[in-house]
């Protein structure tokens, strides 16, 4: 995940640098940000994907014959 923190970042110099160069209302400059949104939803995405863990879940990830962490067949 900080791969794309990291292009995030990139890209959002990049577009205020191009912003700066070429106008904020220029097509180059709107195009860059276009990039920076792309990326930041994709991480937004990519973060919902894995939700994190309960505390009963990582404690029995931690202690795995703990009597809180059995498991009961029928």
């Amino acid at each position: 995940m900080s791969d794309i923190q990291e292009q995030i970042q990139k890209e959002r110099e990049s577009a205020r640098e191009v912003c700066s160069v070429e106008g904020a209302s220029s097509g180059e400059c709107a195009a860059a940000w276009d990039t920076v949104e792309e990326l930041s939803a994709e991480a937004a995405h990519q973060k919902q994907k894995t939700p994190e863990k309960s505390s009963l879940e990582k404690y029995c990830d931690d202690n795995p014959d703990a009597l809180e962490c059995r498991v009961y067949e029928d």
